[in-house]
């Protein structure tokens, strides 16, 4: 069974508990990082744990969110092994995967709407590393 890792601050609260249940009627199993509710939060606190998650291989992937989404790619990017692309719309997140092989992506609940995002999920799960001219060289990276 493939392990999601979710995390979102309090602007993505919505899209994060939205994402989990579909995930989970889908035969996911999500691993919640939280937050718990719309209330304010440092996000980094809930972003890093489940990038951590992927890293260390206890989720297989990891989808975080927040207003913009910038804030939580960031934080994930700084966790070594993570490789997360911020989402706007399908072919972003198709291009994530196929040319970038991101473990994670991030998702601003203030940019995009509720039903592209769940296309941007989709879209993303479905896709497949290419390899070959787009290898990424991670170890290459400092």
């Amino acid at each position: 069974m493939i392990t999601i890792a979710v995390g979102s601050d309090h602007a993505g609260f919505r899209y994060k508990e939205k994402i989990k249940s579909r995930l989970e009627s889908l035969g996911y199993c999500v691993k919640d990082f939280g937050t718990d509710s719309t209330e304010a939060v440092d996000y980094p606190d809930f972003i890093r744990p489940a990038a951590e998650s992927v890293a260390n291989g206890d989720a297989d992937y990891g989808i975080v969110f927040g207003g913009s989404g910038n804030g939580e790619a960031i934080v994930a990017n700084k966790v070594k092994g993570i490789r997360c692309g911020l989402c706007w719309n399908e072919a972003s997140a198709r291009l994530a995967k196929e040319h970038n092989n991101a473990n994670m992506i991030s998702i601003g609940e203030r940019m995009v709407g509720e039903q592209k995002m769940m296309a941007i999920v989709d879209t993303w799960l479905q896709s497949r590393f290419e390899g070959g001219r787009h290898q990424v060289r991670i170890d290459k990276i400092e």
